[in-house]
């Protein structure tokens, strides 16, 4: 295993309590925007969200309809790209004000209990700009927020009282996974949202459109190799993964969702300085990665294919000649409660590294990721490019013993095609 060498430790640049991402080009004053200044807001409220119960993987489709809103109300008035959802012919104020009120009243509409903290930080943000709440931009943003909220309502998201999926008892099928350490997933739950591979895409035209081809046959060669690999490198004792891809194995283990908008935004701050700009980035990337989640939910539930943890337990079980089972394995990582075949994680990550190379016209820019995560090490990584970060994320997922290589893989060319398509059909300039 060789990605570690990708990477250069750096010292400590935050002590937020998950991986933060900065650019190592920052200037000594933050170019922060509107839009950056609202995704951290948003982030809060989704982290408090999820903390209250919120699904981890869906809050995508949060950030989503987040950034599109602040994306039409800000090009309304920037008046260079093309709406995705509500044309506002005449729109004048501030863009400032337009991405708050899109934001807030999206915000206010996903998290109505957070409504009052939400209020606060928004009449506070206004105050803090020297805006009034009258300024023509607030009614932009807010007819943006009301094209975006009207467009979701009967998404599919959160459908009532979902029935429980539990997978298969054959060979090679998933079923819920035991636990071995603290934290989520309660031992042997049902699938997390089994309905977020039917809600409707954002740009996509399905879930289904890029479906991973099946996976491997457990007969196969490819299928021995990748099982050997993640039996090896993977287990909690495991004698053959080294010291550094342990701890960046820890180092990646926190909501993607989450961590790449964080690296959103330092690339933002030290790379965009037009407000209309930063509302596209954001908007095309938060897209992909919904999307791209969608699209892993699709093919999760349609191959329904089990995880390490079941497949190694289960080795002697399998039909392979060649795979030899281990009754007591356990991961380095609880297996999340959800099929193996393709990679959440890695669906994301090849998304938002692909609608960066897309947006920015090149595969190579240097950012630094930093964690706190006590078992990370180091605790501060510079790449030189997007796709590195992809590849370390295939690496990482065998690493932390809940993903065969082919299911990242696959993932990550999810992500990408995800990524192509929107970057290709949404967002364009006006004059194209």
């Amino acid at each position: 295993m060789s990605c570690i060498r990708r990477i250069q430790k750096i010292g400590v640049i935050t002590t937020l309590p998950f991986i933060a991402v900065v650019a190592t080009t920052w200037s000594n004053v933050a170019r922060a925007d509107a839009v950056v200044d609202w995704n951290v807001i948003a982030a809060d409220a989704i982290a408090t969200a999820i903390a209250a119960g919120r699904p981890g993987p869906a809050v995508g489709l949060d950030f989503a309809m987040v950034h599109v809103a602040v994306y039409d109300a800000v090009q309304a008035i920037d008046k260079r790209f093309k709406p995705y959802q509500t044309s506002i012919p005449g729109a004048t104020g501030s863009s400032t004000a337009a991405a708050a009120k899109a934001a807030y009243d999206v915000l206010v509409n996903l998290f109505p209990a957070q409504s009052a903290s939400l209020t606060t930080a928004y009449n506070d943000y206004l105050s803090k700009n020297g805006l009034m709440a009258n300024n023509p931009g607030v009614a932009v943003g807010q007819q943006a927020a009301a094209g975006i909220i009207s467009r979701r309502a009967n998404d599919g998201r959160y459908p009532t009282n979902p029935p429980p999926f539990n997978g298969f008892t054959e060979i090679g099928s998933w079923r819920p996974t035991p636990s071995y350490l603290p934290g989520a997933p309660a031992a042997f739950s049902p699938m997390a949202v089994p309905w977020l591979g039917t809600v409707t895409p954002f740009a996509i035209r399905s879930p289904s459109q890029f479906r991973a081809t099946p996976p491997p046959a457990l007969t196969s060669a490819r299928y021995k190799r990748d099982y050997d690999e993640v039996k090896a490198l993977g287990s909690l004792s495991s004698t053959a993964r080294t010291a550094a891809e342990t701890g960046l194995a820890y180092f990646w283990s926190y909501n993607f969702l989450l961590l790449w908008n964080r690296g959103l935004r330092g690339i933002a701050d030290a790379h965009v300085t037009n407000i209309g700009d930063s509302a596209r980035l954001f908007a095309l990337a938060n897209m992909a990665i919904a999307d791209a989640v969608t699209s892993a939910w699709d093919s999760k539930y349609h191959c329904c294919f089990w995880r390490p943890v079941t497949a190694i337990q289960e080795g002697e079980n399998d039909g392979n000649s060649e795979t030899t089972g281990d009754s007591n394995w356990q991961p380095l990582l609880n297996t999340p409660n959800y099929p193996d075949y393709t990679s959440g994680a890695n669906n994301v990550t090849g998304a938002v590294t692909r609608s960066l190379e897309l947006f920015f016209g090149t595969n190579r820019m240097n950012f630094t990721l930093t964690s706190t995560v006590p078992q990370a090490e180091p605790k501060a990584l510079t790449y030189r490019r997007f796709s590195d970060a992809a590849e370390d994320v295939v690496d990482v997922r065998i690493m932390q013993g809940i993903h065969f290589r082919f299911a990242d893989r696959a993932a990550r060319r999810q992500g990408r095609q995800v990524a192509n398509w929107i970057f290709k059909r949404y967002l364009r300039p006006i004059d194209e």
